[in-house]
């Protein structure tokens, strides 16, 4: 006759066990091959039910008592059959030896409580600007559902959010099975990086746009950070992809402090000159002797 070696299937070697050991073999069973984790696999979910079906008849006394008898027979003469040749048939949620040790039974009334399945968990991702990111902003998000049809969420999301971290909608998944319950809605933030910002893990990087007087002979100006203006000091000579490192104005790092705004100075050369300006440059031109070519 086809034998199921319950004890195997939960990770055990002997039936010397207790009541408290057969739980704890069950809970770490159903924990590595539960279908939350191993969502697609199908036959990961016919072990978790053969490990359901296992805590069943193992965790009850008289149940245990009457499968011992067997087990110490098969098991103790060497002679079993691996478990793996008794089936299921579609849909059910026993096997054909477990039919055949109890007879047949409502298979939903008698395994409603373990085979209670939570639904599928749902992932989408949403992208923001940086500025959204950093100051917080009410975000309605469309998802669509598994009957084709979209369904909008409207949510806060917080201050200073980082990017790929992930929102969690409870019970906003798909159905559960047999009375479960729903599972999750995750959303994965995206934070896009725009003209003025790139985000750098914490740091905010921004381009720093000089003149070339401004340059050559140092001045202080007032840079437009993500949400304060900050004053700063341009040494002279300073050279175009230099940076300038501002502490603490940066992006938020989720522990109550923030980044670097780093700022990368681009020394601009006017396109056109008026007769005043021209002649300015004209003038320099006939006394300076600096030549960038010459090293």
């Amino acid at each position: 006759m086809i034998f199921k070696d319950y004890y195997k299937i939960l990770g055990l070697e002997t039936n010397k066990v207790t009541l408290d050991t057969i739980k704890i073999a069950y809970r770490k069973q159903a924990k590595k091959y539960h279908p939350d984790v191993n969502i697609g696999n199908k036959n990961n979910e016919e072990i978790f039910k053969d490990i359901n079906e296992a805590y069943r008849v193992l965790s009850g006394i008289s149940s245990k008592r009457k499968y011992d008898r067997m087990w110490n027979r098969h098991v103790g003469r060497k002679n079993k059959t691996s478990y793996e040749e008794s089936r299921r048939s579609k849909d059910s949620l026993f096997s054909d030896f477990f039919h055949l040790f109890f007879g047949a039974m409502d298979e939903t009334k008698s395994s409603k409580k373990q085979e209670l399945c939570k639904g599928e968990n749902v992932q989408t991702e949403v992208t923001i600007s940086i500025e959204d990111a950093f100051r917080g902003k009410e975000q309605n998000i469309a998802v669509r559902t598994i009957d084709g049809d979209l369904k909008t969420f409207k949510v806060q999301l917080p201050p200073g959010i980082q990017n790929n971290e992930k929102i969690r909608l409870v019970g906003q998944g798909k159905p559960g099975k047999n009375g479960g319950k729903n599972g999750d809605l995750f959303i994965r933030i995206k934070i896009k990086n725009d003209d003025k910002f790139k985000l750098e893990g914490y740091d905010l990087r921004t381009n720093l746009y000089l003149t070339p007087w401004e340059a050559a002979l140092s001045t202080k100006v007032t840079v437009n950070g993500i949400n304060e203006d900050v004053s700063v000091y341009i040494p002279q000579g300073i050279q175009s992809g230099e940076v300038i490192k501002i502490e603490g104005r940066g992006y938020k790092n989720g522990k109550g402090g923030r980044g670097d705004l780093i700022l990368e100075t681009r020394i601009m050369i006017p396109k056109h000159l008026n007769e005043k300006e021209k002649s300015l440059f004209d003038e320099l031109n006939s006394v300076s002797t600096f030549n960038p070519r010459i090293v």
